[in-house]
């Protein structure tokens, strides 16, 4: 599988590394609420395209607290995989979970987690130095310690061959193409609701150039009202 090939929702599949209450509190690299809305703005996107996701959690009674809520909500079903290791590769049923999905050709691995410098990073090196999957690690939904921490994390993957990518990015390269309509409602919903000025662009075309009904523009329906 080569690198120029651009993420798809056949070839990648997502793993959440400890996003939890006492991780975050100690990032300094990026806003809080902001980390959080990327981290769930992404899990929406894998919903929308059926993405398999893994979530790990470590230490969750001693020390990080339970999941994120929100994140929860997104994947209600999902099998929370604990562990003591800050390394997620450790884990067997990590390295299950994930071979899994490379066993279905996915073996485009994108990663959002806790801290960057810690186990985001001996994750990423360790996965690509026992297999040959690809790692795409998502900036802003991670966060580090502090931001030379971060930034130097991120430098240290770079360098090993981990692509960077952001959530955002990650939504639209899935979706890839507007026509394809089976998805265009949802990911448009996430914008409206995580993307910022994006999604208040969205808001302001749908009613104001394509004269949308605001009620049914923010509603189930997405589009130009029926009636114009």
């Amino acid at each position: 599988m080569s690198k120029l090939e651009v993420l798809t929702p056949q070839n990648s599949q997502l793993i959440f590394i400890d996003q939890q209450p006492q991780m975050a509190f100690g990032v300094q690299s990026i806003d809080r609420q902001v980390l959080k809305n990327n981290v769930v703005a992404l899990a929406k996107a894998a919903r929308i395209f059926d993405i398999p996701t893994t979530i790990t959690t470590v230490e969750t009674l001693g020390f990080s607290g339970h999941t994120y809520p929100e994140l929860l909500a997104v994947f209600p079903e999902n099998k929370l995989l604990e562990r003591s290791s800050m390394n997620s590769w450790d884990d067997q049923n990590v390295r299950d979970a994930l071979a899994k999905g490379a066993a279905e050709g996915r073996k485009k691995i994108v990663v959002s987690g806790l801290w960057t410098e810690v186990c985001n990073l001996t994750f990423a090196l360790s996965c690509l130095n026992d297999t040959d999957y690809e790692i795409y690690m998502v900036a802003d939904a991670s966060g580090g310690t502090s931001v030379d921490a971060h930034k130097y994390a991120m430098d240290r993957m770079f360098q090993a061959g981990v692509i960077p990518v952001t959530w955002q990015q990650v939504l639209l390269e899935w979706q890839r193409d507007w026509a394809r309509k089976e998805t265009y409602d949802a990911v448009l919903a996430v914008v409206r609701e995580h993307s910022g000025a994006y999604g208040m662009g969205v808001d302001y075309a749908y009613t104001m150039v394509h004269k949308a009904d605001e009620r049914v523009a923010h509603g189930e329906r997405i589009g130009p009202n029926p009636a114009k």
